[in-house]
């Protein structure tokens, strides 16, 4: 088995080094020039175009995508259905809004290639050491595959989640949970930051991840945070959101669903390119810490 990685920003170069690690024999191919000429300096399997890297798979080809969501990706799959044969597969591991993965599906079956969609988590560090992987799509495509994420995952850390779409639409929620999570984290250092006490706030992430009710990597990541810049001065409070938020506050409303939590932190995060909270600084700067998001320096 020998797998085609498409796109190798943040994740995708880092699940490339990881699955060749766990001896998985892998190629890779990105649009981006200069990231093929990094590739090569540092002798990673990386082809100069998406001809010469299908032309080096195997007769059954399996290429995985780690590309932006929407029309990048859509577009990207597309080309692929007229370049691949029947039996082929196509694994999107990126952030695609599941409505969309439902669509490709359905081209893909058309051409009798295999599609799966393949939610990832973990961040870049999960990328590179074992990522957190919700996988949907026909069982019979995953059984094929199984065995790259078993490899690409932690331990645990992947499981089949049923019919084509429920892949990328438990990962939709998984970040809408997520939002609200980093809101109240970055809600309760604001108010300490304004209490009239003086905190040590790496000290106070790094006690309440010792022991307490709110331990996680996301406390762990703000005590890094906190020990690289007690204050967080060098940043401005501004949050992006990538929209699976917004898609999971869609999806509530769809379902008549309350989610006043999730939607209540999106809400924050667009308020952030108008105000300048230290709560919108603790977010940003957790997210930037095990995503690689960008943040915006004073």
């Amino acid at each position: 088995m020998k797998v085609g990685m498409i796109g190798l920003g943040k994740m995708g170069w880092n699940m490339l080094l990881n699955l060749q690690e766990k001896s998985v024999n892998v190629a890779g191919y990105d649009a981006s020039e200069s990231v093929r000429k990094k590739a090569y300096e540092e002798n990673l399997p990386v082809q100069d175009s998406l001809d010469a890297l299908l032309n080096v798979l195997e007769e059954q080809k399996i290429v995985m995508l780690s590309t932006p969501a929407g029309n990048i990706t859509n577009t990207l799959v597309k080309t692929l259905l007229d370049k691949l044969n029947p039996g082929d597969i196509i694994i999107d591991a990126g952030n695609s809004y599941y409505k969309d993965s439902v669509k490709n599906f359905e081209l893909a079956q058309e051409k009798g290639i295999g599609f799966l969609d393949c939610g990832t988590s973990g961040g870049i560090e999960g990328a590179r050491y074992g990522a957190c992987l919700m996988v949907g799509g026909k069982k019979e495509i995953f059984d094929q595959v199984e065995e790259i994420f078993s490899k690409l995952a932690c331990e645990k850390g992947y499981t089949y989640t049923g019919k084509p779409g429920s892949g990328h639409y438990l990962k939709m929620i998984h970040n809408g949970i997520e939002y609200g999570m980093l809101q109240a984290i970055g809600e309760g250092f604001d108010v300490l930051h304004a209490s009239q006490y003086d905190y040590d706030f790496e000290k106070v992430a790094s006690v309440w991840n010792h022991g307490s009710v709110v331990r996680s990597w996301l406390m762990e990541l703000a005590e890094k945070s906190f020990k690289e810049d007690p204050k967080l001065d060098h940043l401005r409070g501004i949050i992006d959101a990538s929209g699976e938020g917004k898609w999971t506050v869609e999806e509530a409303l769809d379902l008549n669903i309350p989610a006043p939590v999730i939607a209540s932190s999106l809400f924050v995060r667009n308020a952030s390119k108008i105000e300048d909270s230290f709560s919108a600084k603790v977010v940003s700067t957790i997210r930037h810490q095990f995503g690689g998001h960008e943040i915006v320096e004073h």
